[in-house]
Parts: C-alpha cells; sequence; structure tokens
C-alpha cells in the first residue's frame, strides 16, 4: 500500500471537506476527468449519462468528504461512491445495471484473462493477451498524467530510467521515485476498475 499517496489523499480530503476552494479545484480537476472516464466504460459510451452521473457524484462526495479516513485511496474510495450512483440512476430510469455493465467487467472476460498463460502459444491466448492488453491501456488513462507516462516509457517502449528522467525533466532519483509510485497506482486502479487481480501486475 502506498502509504504516502494516502497521506496526500487524507490531506487533500480534509481540505476540501474544510471548504477550501483551491483544494476543491485542485480535486475537481484531477478526479473529474477519471472518474468520466471510469463511468463512460460503463454505460456503453453514453457521455451524456456519464456527466450527469459524475456530476452527481461529486456533488455527493463533497458532502461526504469529512468521512474519507484513507483506508484505501481516494480515487478507489470516489469510485465506489460513483458506483452506487449508476445503480440510482439506473433504477430511476427503469434500466437493468447489467446491461449498461462494460465488457471489461463480464465474468467471462474475467475469466479468461485469470486464466492466461503466458506459455501457451495459441490463437486463444493471442486474443486473451490483446484483451489484456486493452484492460492495461484502459488503466493507464485513469491514471495521473506523470504516472502513466512513466509507466508507458519504462514497460511499453523499454526506456532507462535516466531516459525517464529526461523525458519527465526529473533526475533520475526522482524518475525511480515516480516508477514506484506509478506501479502502486496502477495495481490500486487495475483492482478498482476491474474488481480483480491478474497475475501480470507490474512488478
Amino acid at each position: 500500500m502506498n502509504f504516502s499517496q494516502l497521506h496526500e489523499d487524507r490531506a487533500l480530503a480534509k481540505r476540501v471537506a474544510k471548504g477550501d476552494s483551491e483544494a476543491f479545484e485542485t480535486f475537481f480537476r484531477e478526479y473529474f476527468p477519471r472518474l468520466f472516464r471510469f463511468t463512460l466504460t460503463r454505460v456503453n459510451g453514453d457521455e451524456e449519462l456519464a456527466e450527469e452521473i459524475v456530476q452527481r457524484t461529486m456533488c455527493r462526495v463533497v458532502g461526504k468528504m469529512g468521512t474519507y479516513r484513507g483506508e484505501a485511496q481516494l480515487f478507489t474510495w470516489l469510485c465506489q461512491i460513483c458506483r452506487g450512483e449508476m445503480s440510482t440512476v439506473f433504477r430511476q430510469r427503469g434500466r437493468q445495471e447489467s446491461q449498461t455493465l462494460a465488457i471489461e467487467d463480464h465474468p467471462a472476460v474475467r475469466a479468461a484473462l485469470e486464466s492466461i498463460s503466458i506459455e501457451a502459444d495459441t490463437p486463444e491466448n493471442s486474443h486473451n493477451q490483446e484483451e489484456l492488453a486493452r484492460f492495461v491501456r484502459l488503466t493507464l488513462e485513469y491514471l495521473p498524467t506523470k504516472y502513466a507516462t512513466a509507466l508507458e516509457l519504462k514497460y511499453i517502449r523499454g526506456c532507462s530510467v535516466d531516459e525517464i528522467g529526461e523525458h519527465l525533466e526529473i533526475s533520475s532519483k526522482a524518475a525511480e521515485s515516480v516508477l514506484t509510485r506509478a506501479r502502486v497506482a496502477f495495481k490500486e486502479g487495475f483492482r478498482s476498475l476491474w474488481d480483480f487481480e491478474p497475475d501480470f501486475l507490474l512488478d
């Protein structure tokens, strides 16, 4: 667990709960887009519905921010509230929640991903690997830009820590720290988004 991130999350939540307008702007700027993307995958790409749900979530969150205890990362906590708002909207509109879930949430897809065998070189495994790659790309979208960039440079482009530092315009030591935090954020984000943890998660 990334205790540094939890400390930052608690500090931000505390400031928002106290009515700090600057803290709220920081919170809104960071989390509204991430929650929007999180929601959009679960409402079949309906942007208007996704925006409505996220707006409802943010309104609820402001009133509940004082109850955030930092037992999970703030984004994970927000996703839980957002899921509740989705269920409420679905009930109000007489829609079945299962009809709006993204394909990524389908139990059969989860089972396929969980059963991936790296050694197996078959068409079925290739398809599963493609699905897994899509999961990874979607998860990266939910991360803060600096974290997503660092992970892409490291694991997709194969850049060294020095090269990552140069790209991010920070020292190599700082780049290593960013990578460490990014790995933790990715794992937390993957679990939060897809509700399971496959074997591949970054080491």
